[in-house]
């Protein structure tokens, strides 16, 4: 058994920019960063950031390119998938991409907060746009059906033995 499942939160690097393929089907394409912070053996806070290039297909592709702005924050569920390509110094190099099936949109630059306004993917009674994780070819899956975890509850038993 193999698992390839990437989940990121972070913001857009750029507006999104979406192509039709011959077929009539959307491809959109932004970048997304994500931070890690930190503090070293001197107390100073560091800051690393990744930049990781999505890829959505169909509805999906075409919902993010609507609503979805630079410095958008934003939840992308997907997978990794590399590709090869010749550099303008004709060296080969390779590239990984992420192939978005669920997007959730956290907030804005403006707002900062992670206001919980649309949801669009696989999981949720948001409206639904996916695109199946065996193929980059787009297509509507159905919802898969999750069961809320109860509220945690701040009175916790002293009768825990450990």
């Amino acid at each position: 058994m193999s698992v390839n499942k990437v989940i990121l939160v972070g913001r857009l690097g750029r507006d999104p920019e979406t192509r039709y393929m011959p077929s009539g089907d959307a491809v959109t394409n932004f970048p997304l960063a994500t931070d890690e912070k930190w503090r070293d053996k001197s107390g100073q806070q560091q800051t690393k950031t990744e930049w990781h290039n999505i890829t959505l297909y169909g509805k999906l592709g075409e919902i993010a390119s609507q609503y979805l702005r630079k410095g958008n924050q934003v939840f992308i569920e997907g997978r990794i998938q590399s590709r090869k390509y010749t550099g303008k110094d004709n060296v080969e190099r390779l590239a990984y991409d992420i192939i978005g099936n669920e997007m959730k949109m956290l907030g804005s630059r403006d707002d900062g907060a992670g206001s919980d306004r649309n949801s669009y993917g696989s999981h949720g009674a948001a409206p639904v746009a996916s695109v199946p994780t065996s193929s980059p070819a787009p297509t509507q899956r159905q919802p898969h059906q999750y069961q809320q975890s109860p509220p945690v509850s701040d009175d916790i038993d002293d009768d825990i033995p450990f």
